[in-house]
C-alpha cells in the first residue's frame, strides 16, 4: 500500500508539472491534485498498517523480518547456500526456482498480456515484479532474524552477550 501510494502520489505529481490540458475533460489540476492527495492517503494508510501487522506479531510471538534493503539484499546469497544445503529449512527448496521463473518471465518478451496494451500491458509484469521483490525481502529479512537470534543464543551462552531481558 505504502509503495501504490508513492506511485498515485507520483502520478499526480507529473501531472500537475507537466499536463496543460484536459484529463478525461476535466482540469488537469483537479485530476493532479487529487491523485497526489490519495496518494498521500494510501501511503498514510499503508504506514498504519504495516505497524499494525508488525506490532501484532510480535504480540503473538511470531518472527518479524529485520534489516534494511541492503543488508537484506547482502543476505541472499548466504539464505540462498543455505536453502540449498538443507541449513535453513524455513523456506522451501522450491521457493527459488519460483523466484527464478519470476525473473525469467520479467525478463522474456513474452507476456500474458502484451505490452503493446496500453496500461493493461504492464500490469501483469507489475504485479509478478512486487510479488518477486516482496517475497525475496521477506524472506531475507526473516533469514537475518534467525541469524541475529542465532548470533545472539550464541554469546549468550559463551558469555559474551550483554545484559538479557
Amino acid at each position: 500500500m505504502v509503495y501504490f501510494g508513492g506511485f498515485l502520489g507520483l502520478i499526480g505529481a507529473l501531472t500537475l508539472i507537466f499536463r496543460d490540458g484536459d484529463v478525461a475533460g476535466m482540469p488537469s489540476a483537479v485530476v493532479g491534485g487529487g491523485l497526489l492527495a490519495l496518494g498521500v492517503a494510501v501511503g498514510a494508510l499503508g504506514v498504519v498498517w504495516r505497524r499494525r501487522v508488525r506490532r501484532r506479531k510480535i504480540a503473538a510471538g511470531e518472527p518479524v523480518p529485520v534489516g534494511d534493503i541492503f543488508q537484506r539484499a547482502r543476505a541472499l546469497p548466504r539464505l540462498l547456500r543455505d536453502v540449498r544445503q538443507g541449513a535453513y529449512a524455513d523456506l522451501p527448496k522450491n521457493r527459488p526456482f519460483i523466484w527464478l521463473l519470476a525473473l525469467v518471465y520479467l525478463i522474456s518478451p513474452i507476456d500474458i498480456l502484451p505490452d503493446l496494451l496500453p496500461v493493461i500491458g504492464v500490469t501483469d509484469d507489475a504485479g509478478v515484479a512486487v510479488w518477486l521483490l516482496t517475497s525475496v525481502s521477506t524472506a531475507t529479512g526473516l533469514y537475518l532474524n534467525r541469524e541475529r537470534e542465532r548470533q545472539r543464543l550464541s554469546n549468550r551462552d559463551l558469555g559474551t552477550g550483554g545484559p538479557t531481558h
